[in-house]
């Protein structure tokens, strides 16, 4: 039995950015809801433009009802062209992947995002041209390798009027005096120095036009070798003891040249290793950690486990969860990272010794590495300024090259690999295991893993600041001529209003105590924090999980909870990693000091909001950690709207009737996956009964329990 709503009568058109165009429509479209397992759904209309695959029904045309979190540029059922991962067509009940021309058309379309979301179109009710139409349209623009400026980064660019890159307290690094303040506010000028040698970008087109290296380091040996050799400075310590980078020289060479690139290596070391400088510790990442191939490989693995397509696989994959997880080699991958940034930290903080990560080009696990050791050890790089100044330097200006890792023109597949995901990844666990030691949130996160398919922003869409350079110039359509201004992805009020963005915000962030407060309000302010380390971190229970640990496990089971696996580490740390990991974590958290994470066994976790939130198996009634934030932001904004009111009187301004309007209170149910989820529609049984099922049927009181909302009143620290 199939459940519609009546084909829409009113023509429904789509809203379309400053230079979007569209390319191609279908009328009479079935869009299937997959939540509830059935065949539910809701005709409408299906367009490809040049920026988006979009599906409008009735709901479309309306405002009524929209979620708090909404994103200003993409819709709910709104797809970027750089996020279509892989499109199906099914024919006779069997699925098949489509790519370049097809000879028959499918009667139904299953799009695969990279963002995780699925979504299944059915096309037999509509008339046969237009199937063509959308089908071959959407293929082609969306799985064809295309041309840069084809992007339609620069179609907006060009028509949208007055664009300006809002830097919104984030320092881009894009201008000598950036680079010199980043020393003076890390205490790095005695030993480094921010160099002009690649202005015109005459040393080399992937290194930035200004960046620093040590003081002892000539303009002639930065020229020699087009950058190669150079040990290029990320970050210096309290203690003066800094982390740099280097590109290595190419392996396969002639003995002569390797002998001449040896030497000049030497010279650079020995130069490096006198004072000002402390002893120099190099590392090999391409050795010492797996390769991109392994990332890219271990990643497809494990975003196939949230590529659901009804409720009844996701039961029948449930059985066997724990073994289809550790075959993907994800977590290990995010494990092994973690434990390198760890080892990179002793380095810089017990040993007082600078350490040199090496890689080929310097801008993939260099980057990954050198960012964590910074979130780790910098306090700031954990503000939300701090952090997208640190993804500027080291990734953005540093060099990463997103277009081809993130395979945004769909040239080579050879090239991609989530890099910069798996940096994402790594950070989250640290948010999760310290949430009051960063001023954002784990949405803050997933939200900025999103952007990187959103092409109005030039953040991710180059590979260099010399390829975005040498493109900025074109034909606008508001002036005759001149360069593009992209937008930046940090100026986040162009995909969310303040409401939305208040999300993006930790509410117990422990702010740092201003230096001007008395001994006695520091000490007990410390106190405070030290009470307020949540208590589960102490504990490896191997039944801890996303969702809360006090739920049934019963119900934990039933409700497709996924529990953080345990993994064997295979190699153990040496003694003077254990030592100095064991001796922190001994020690009171100082959320302003220095942070390890726990890599050990189930310490590390799926990150649930980002890989679970289209799954509404997945959600946690009514709980989780959304319905303590849910109390604290209505109280914040109580808090707020009363001092306001006390402002008002205070300057005896005449003052209106001002209430305080919660975010959340008057929502509808919440799902522990909020804001990306709203639990509208229960979970349905599947057909044939899974084991986990089996051995719940004299359970059935507890899953027809009624949702409810966590009593939050005693739970609160």
């Amino acid at each position: 039995e199939i459940h519609i709503k009546e084909p829409i009568e009113k023509e429904v058109n789509p809203r379309l950015l400053p230079g979007e165009l569209l390319l191609c429509e279908a009328s009479t479209v079935y869009k299937y809801i997959q939540e509830d397992g059935s065949n539910r759904g809701t005709y409408g209309k299906l367009v490809c433009t040049n920026f988006k695959i979009a599906f409008l029904d009735d709901d479309s045309a309306s405002d009524d009802n929209e979620p708090q979190f909404k994103n200003k540029i993409i819709g709910e059922n709104d797809i970027t062209l750089q996020c279509v991962d892989q499109i199906y067509g099914v024919y006779d009940e069997k699925k098949k992947l489509l790519t370049g021309q097809l000879r028959k058309y499918p009667e139904k379309l299953i799009i695969y995002c990279k963002d995780l979301r699925v979504f299944n179109f059915c096309l037999r009710y509509t008339k046969e041209e237009e199937v063509k139409r959308i089908v071959s349209g959407i293929i082609h623009h969306s799985q064809t390798p295309k041309l840069l400026k084809r992007l339609f980064l620069f179609s907006y660019a060009s028509a949208a009027p007055n664009n300006t890159e809002g830097r919104n307290q984030t320092v881009m690094f894009d201008t000598l005096e950036d680079w010199r303040d980043e020393l003076e506010r890390t205490k790095g000028t005695v030993q480094y120095k921010a160099v002009t040698t690649n202005e015109g970008y005459r040393v080399s087109e992937k290194l930035p036009l200004y960046f620093v290296v040590p003081i002892c380091v000539s303009e002639e040996s930065i020229l020699k070798y087009e950058g190669r050799g150079i040990p290029i400075w990320c970050w210096s310590c309290h203690n003066g003891a800094a982390l740099l980078k280097m590109s290595s020289f190419p392996k396969e060479q002639d003995d002569s040249t390797s002998q001449t690139q040896k030497a000049f290596l030497d010279g650079i070391y020995k130069t490096i290793s006198k004072p000002p400088y402390e002893l120099l510790k190099t590392d090999d990442l391409s050795s010492s950690l797996p390769s991109l191939q392994d990332i890219q490989t271990a990643y497809t693995r494990f975003k196939q486990l949230f590529l659901i397509d009804n409720s009844t696989d996701f039961w029948a994959t449930d059985v066997k969860w724990f073994s289809l997880l550790e075959s993907t080699n994800w977590l290990e991958i995010i494990r092994r990272v973690l434990k390198k940034a760890i080892e990179v930290v002793e380095c810089l903080e017990r040993q007082h010794t600078n350490v040199l990560l090496i890689e080929e080009s310097a801008t993939d696990l260099c980057c990954v590495i050198s960012s964590l050791v910074q979130v780790m050890m910098d306090s700031y790089s954990r503000t939300k300024s701090g952090f997208q100044s640190l993804i500027q330097k080291e990734w953005v200006i540093g060099g990463h090259g997103f277009l081809d890792r993130c395979n945004h023109l769909h040239k080579s597949d050879k090239e991609e690999a989530p890099v910069f995901l798996l940096l994402l990844n790594c950070v989250w666990q640290l948010v999760q295991q310290y949430p009051p030691a960063f001023e954002f949130t784990e949405t803050y996160l997933t939200v900025l893993s999103d952007s990187l398919y959103v092409p109005i922003f030039s953040t991710f869409f180059f590979n260099s600041q010399h390829q975005k350079d040498t493109n900025t110039t074109g034909e606008s359509l508001k002036t005759q001529s001149g360069p593009f201004r992209f937008l930046t992805v940090w100026d986040w009020s162009v995909q969310f209003d303040p409401k939305a963005q208040a999300f993006l915000n930790n509410p117990l962030y422990a702010e740092k105590p201003k230096p001007d407060k008395s001994q006695r309000k520091t000490a007990r302010f410390k106190h405070q924090r030290q009470l307020s380390l949540p208590l589960t971190q102490t504990k490896s229970s191997p039944k801890r999980g996303f969702f809360r640990e006090e739920t049934d496990h019963l119900i934990k089971n039933i409700l497709g909870k996924r529990i953080g696996k345990f993994i064997n580490s295979s190699d153990e740390p040496p003694n003077s990693f254990r030592e100095f990991y064991d001796s922190w974590h001994s020690k009171p958290v100082d959320y302003h000091g220095l942070l390890l994470p726990r890599i050990d066994g189930p310490e590390i976790k799926v990150w649930a909001q980002r890989y679970l939130r289209w799954i509404p198996e997945a959600q946690l009634h009514g709980g989780g950690m959304i319905a303590t934030a849910a109390k604290i932001l209505d109280l914040m904004e109580e808090v707020q709207s009363l001092q306001v009111k006390m402002d008002e009187e205070h300057s005896q301004a005449i003052s209106g009737d001002i209430h305080a309007v919660p975010m959340l209170r008057n929502s509808a149910r919440l799902s522990s996956l909020f804001p990306f989820a709203l639990l509208q529609r229960q979970s349905v049984k599947p057909a044939l009964p899974t084991s986990t099922w089996k051995d719940l049927e004299d359970e059935d009181d507890l899953v027809k329990r009624d949702d409810e909302f966590v009593d939050l009143s005693s739970d609160m620290l």
